[in-house]
């Protein structure tokens, strides 16, 4: 079995900053991409922002300059720092791994941006 446990989720104010992590533990056999994506309500999940092992980095247009992914391999964990939060960043997100042994899903972070 493969845990994915993330954290970091909560409500803040429009402007402001969280942090999110991701830890994935069991039987993993390798990581090759580690990723977030979101879902806001009424809408399709969406890529937010994935990186290689090598540290390869992919945005979504909406967040570049904003969001910045970050993994730390050896403890088998990937970061989402956002920063400039606007209302239209609020979904649940979720963490994403491509393994050597399939992919796998975290069970989501709710994000609110609100005043």
């Amino acid at each position: 079995q493969v845990q994915l446990v993330e954290s970091g989720g909560g409500l803040v104010q429009p402007g402001g900053s969280l942090r999110l992590s991701c830890a994935a533990s069991g039987n993993i056999f390798s990581i090759y991409v580690m990723g977030w994506y979101r879902q806001a309500p009424g809408k399709q999940r969406e890529l937010v922002a994935v990186i290689t092992t090598n540290g390869n980095t992919n945005y979504a247009d909406s967040v570049k300059g904003r969001f910045t992914i970050s993994r730390d391999n050896a403890k088998n964990t990937v970061f989402l720092q956002m920063s400039s939060l606007k209302p239209e960043d609020t979904a649940v997100y979720y963490c994403h791994v491509l393994g050597g042994r399939g992919d796998y899903w975290g069970q989501g972070t709710q994000v609110t941006v609100s005043s």
